[in-house]
């Protein structure tokens, strides 16, 4: 298995634009685990509050 510690020594010695990809395709991970959890949140009901809210 990789270590964290190796990960990140590759990730210091990427060229910039290999950098910038990696940084997007981790902006784009972020969200689409924040979309299922909210999805997840609102089939389940934990944002029902919000609805009553408005």
């Amino acid at each position: 298995m990789v270590q964290l510690s190796d990960i990140k020594k590759e990730i210091e010695e990427l060229p910039q634009q290999e950098y910038n990809n990696l940084k997007r395709w981790f902006a784009e991970k972020e969200w689409e685990i924040w979309d299922k959890q909210i999805k997840e949140d609102s089939n389940s009901g934990k944002l029902d509050f919000l609805t009553k809210e408005a």
